[in-house]
């Protein structure tokens, strides 16, 4: 499956007073790199958050933040007066030994909300948690959609260059077969010129007829192209993640192209490769937003 590892997603989910609203940032990254912004109160579940992303991303740098806001009237506590009594009791001494005027107030007492509320709290923070991982499935699932969209664009201009390869290496395929002629006729120069002397070197003579024999003969190169070309188109048609497999195969389309241009006794061949090597790293360059 081809999906580009750049996206944006936003989603929001609102039940039982609990408004969690979670924001999906991915960008390029050879490896999966996870960053969270929670919550405190759910911060010990970011292990579970980790995992629901691990599931759908491989790679790329993927940003998390995650807000919260909880109606207090839908929650379970109850006003600890024993706590609030006390707390008011030390304001005040400290009111009289400091010699403060003003009188200790309920905002002075809000200041210290967690020892004067006794609310269920892991059952608020697991309700708290629950919405949070709906928020975060649909975040997730509108990130795919968007990567897959983006991947589709992608591959549409990958496809259209990797086109004009393969036309390019079927014409010098075809300029290197009416090229043997021409070649074999300047071997059989070059094996005449070194019989018109009374002595030659026999084990010269070999080595030049291999050498240019060599030469001659780019179709192991086109051959091996070719099969990299149909492993291109069908790596897309998987359901894993391609990016990888598709880098690895432009490497080995590059290695291929340089054998045939280091052969290449023709300008026109010469030119094609030159053109040849423009699109791979052109190719190169956008497989590297593919997952």
């Amino acid at each position: 499956m081809i999906k580009s590892m750049t996206g944006f997603s936003k989603a929001q989910i609102n039940e039982n007073g609990i408004n969690a609203v979670v924001e999906l940032k991915c960008l390029n990254g050879r490896f999966l790199d996870i960053n969270c912004r929670m919550p405190r109160n759910i911060q010990h579940r970011e292990y579970e958050v980790r995992e629901l992303i691990r599931h759908s991303n491989t790679r790329g740098t993927l940003t998390v933040n995650i807000n919260v806001d909880t109606d207090i009237t839908q929650s379970n506590f109850s006003l600890n007066e024993e706590a609030a009594k006390n707390i008011y009791n030390s304001l005040n001494n400290i009111r009289k030994k400091l010699r403060i005027k003003e009188p200790v107030s309920i905002e002075n007492l809000l200041h210290f909300t967690t020892q004067l509320t006794t609310n269920d709290n892991n059952e608020d923070d697991e309700k708290i948690f629950l919405t949070v991982k709906k928020a975060v499935i649909e975040a997730l699932k509108k990130l795919d959609n968007m990567k897959y969209k983006e991947g589709q664009q992608i591959m549409k201009d990958i496809n259209n260059r990797m086109k004009n390869v393969s036309d390019i290496i079927e014409k010098v395929a075809k300029l290197g077969l009416e090229k043997i002629p021409a070649e074999r006729e300047r071997l059989r120069q070059r094996v005449a010129q070194l019989f018109e002397s009374d002595e030659y070197d026999e084990q010269r003579l070999q080595t030049e007829m291999v050498l240019l024999a060599d030469k001659l003969d780019i179709s192991e190169e086109v051959v091996r192209l070719n099969s990299h070309f149909k492993f291109f188109y069908e790596s897309q048609k998987s359901s894993e993640p391609s990016g990888r497999k598709i880098n690895f195969l432009l490497q080995e389309m590059s290695r291929e192209v340089n054998t045939i241009g280091s052969k290449a006794n023709d300008v026109t061949i010469s030119q094609m490769i030159v053109t040849v090597k423009e699109e791979l790293e052109r190719i190169r360059e956008q497989v590297q937003n593919i997952e």
